[in-house]
């Protein structure tokens, strides 16, 4: 597998882990009863994205290793 297509392949699959991660331990600012005026009450408290993202990159890295390695090996 070419470099730029790896890269595609990671950014790709960094996306959807994300998105598979976000919802961890999020509480609605109506679950937690701290509303702020002017904001939904579905608005999450507090998101924590960087700790996200970096459980992302490394939820991302092993299952990348793990696919690099399957193109290599099984073929």
């Amino acid at each position: 597998m070419s470099t730029p297509m790896a890269i595609v392949v990671f950014l790709t699959m960094w996306w959807i882990v994300l998105f598979a991660i976000l919802p961890w331990g999020v509480r609605s600012q109506h679950e937690s009863g701290q509303w702020q005026e002017g904001t939904d009450p579905g608005a999450p408290v507090a998101p924590r994205l960087l700790l996200k993202a970096l459980i992302t990159t490394a939820v991302t890295g092993v299952l990348f290793a793990a696919f690099m390695a399957y193109v290599e090996y099984a073929s």
